[in-house]
């Protein structure tokens, strides 16, 4: 079993102060997540698409890799016709 760490007050401050700060931006990312889903819905619904388009649009533009994106879906394309399921 391995001995317990021990933290001098200054660490201790430290990893509080550190905690709280993380658990606040943990709320806001749930919050702003659940906004953009909601807006996600909305705009979905009204130019009758599907929001798991627009997520992964949204994602693919946030990360820049369309061009890796591009080549794992042509991959993807010829193992389907290869096996005749498009």
């Amino acid at each position: 079993m391995s001995e317990q760490k021990t933290f001098n007050g200054d660490q201790k401050i430290k990893l509080t102060q550190l905690v709280n700060e993380g658990m606040a931006v943990m709320h806001e990312i749930d919050t702003l997540q659940g906004g953009l889903n909601d807006t996600i819905k909305a705009v979905a619904e009204e130019l009758q698409i599907k929001p798991s388009v627009i997520n992964k649009a949204i994602k693919i533009a946030h990360k820049g890799d369309w061009k890796a994106y591009n080549e794992d879906w042509e991959e993807i394309e010829a193992i389907l016709d290869i096996t005749k399921r498009i």
